[in-house]
């Protein structure tokens, strides 16, 4: 631990978003970068806490303390290193993880100020590839095939693990383009697709075939991938929650994925006739569902000239404020969340139920709603 009194004398500071008046006419990621002096002053803050609830929060395991006090030491190498040791993607995470690990922070606890780490590890991985940290590693084969079977973040992450244990990975992916919700979910203004290829580049370099447009069935699961010593099923959860109401298949009626898949494919160069384009341009627009994905469907319909977004959720309003006292720390705060496309504009409403979609003429005209209240299932009391 190189300053053991940061966290006393340094304040958190994030990196912030671009300014919205900019932001909203493209699709460029909206989040800036400190600058080197910056990101390891907010590194040292760091505690090295003698029980680092950061490790406990994070899925993956990662050791915030150990590439935090790295990073504030100058060994952007050894900051990688340490931060790769546990993540295979952390140029992915660095960008979209919801940083449970900040929220298990002890300085969270203390002052609601954590540390910085989602920022950090994006500073250390893109650092480390500027710098030529991140090299192909070609491992020494041990003579056995494995099929993937789904290119997305989970397919990849075996992929990589496999390849680097000496099997020769082939990757089958029923789309144009590796990804999954990562390319085709999330849209460009969090996640540069350019930072997916990078990967995928050093994923080819480094001995795994993927195989594209390949939709995998039961049958050719049985019979084409019969060469194969082991299959990994990494599909994902292709299928959507659908809202079975009256009025459904009215023209207008979307599901995010339709919108946030299209929208990505466009910028990547497809072309889609006036009938299939999905698009706000000049639309007021209704989100149903109060979550991430929403979020994005709220980003993305500003950037292409929608006229309003409202967003309505079931659930009721989540607490404002930093502590939840449902579940409080170090557990993750069901506490309200305000993203960077709500900050561009939309009206939020909760306890919103959808009874009907309304139409003229096959077209969406509006939706039935009504307001309800969530109350105690007698039975559990």
């Amino acid at each position: 631990m190189g300053n053991p009194k940061a966290f006393l004398e340094i304040h958190r500071q994030e990196a912030g978003y671009r300014p919205i008046q900019d932001r909203i006419h493209d699709f460029s990621e909206v989040e800036q970068t400190l600058n080197t002096k910056e990101r390891r002053a907010q590194a040292s803050r760091c505690m090295d806490c003698g029980v680092p609830f950061c490790h406990w929060a994070c899925p993956l395991g990662n050791k915030p303390p150990e590439w935090n006090d790295a990073l504030y030491k100058g060994d952007w190498e050894l900051a990688y290193r340490l931060l790769n040791a546990t993540n295979p993607f952390p140029e992915f995470t660095g960008r979209i993880c919801p940083a449970l690990c900040e929220k298990a922070c002890v300085l969270n606890l203390i002052e609601h100020e954590p540390t910085t780490n989602r920022e950090d590890e994006c500073a250390i991985t893109e650092t480390a590839f500027r710098e030529g940290y991140v090299s192909v590693h070609h491992p020494l084969r041990n003579g056995k095939k494995v099929a993937v079977v789904g290119a997305g973040p989970a397919g990849l992450a075996a992929a990589n693990d496999l390849n680097h244990m000496g099997y020769q990975v082939t990757v089958f992916e029923k789309a144009e383009a590796a990804g999954g919700l990562l390319r085709y979910g999330i849209p460009n203004f969090k996640l540069n697709k350019a930072v997916i290829d990078r990967r995928l580049r050093l994923l080819e370099e480094e001995g795994i075939e993927f195989r594209y447009g390949e939709e995998m069935t039961s049958e050719s699961l049985v019979n084409g991938l019969a060469g194969y010593d082991a299959v990994v099923i990494a599909t994902g959860t292709p299928t959507a929650r659908d809202l079975n109401i009256p009025g459904r298949d009215l023209k207008g009626v979307h599901f995010a994925l339709e919108l946030l898949a299209q929208q990505n494919r466009v910028l990547a160069g497809m072309e889609f006739s006036k009938e299939e384009r999905i698009t706000a341009k000049g639309k007021d627009v209704l989100v149903i569902g109060g979550g991430d994905t929403g979020s994005d469907c709220i980003g993305t319909a500003h950037r292409q000239g929608c006229k309003s977004v409202t967003q309505i959720e079931i659930m009721p309003k989540p607490v404002e404020g930093p502590v939840d006292p449902k579940n409080p720390w170090p557990g993750f705060p069901r506490t309200l969340k305000t993203t960077s496309s709500h900050e561009e504009g939309c009206v939020r409403r909760w306890n919103i139920n959808s009874l009907e979609f309304l139409g003229k003429d096959g077209k969406l005209t509006g939706v039935r709603v009504q307001e309800i209240d969530w109350k105690p299932n007698p039975d559990d009391l």
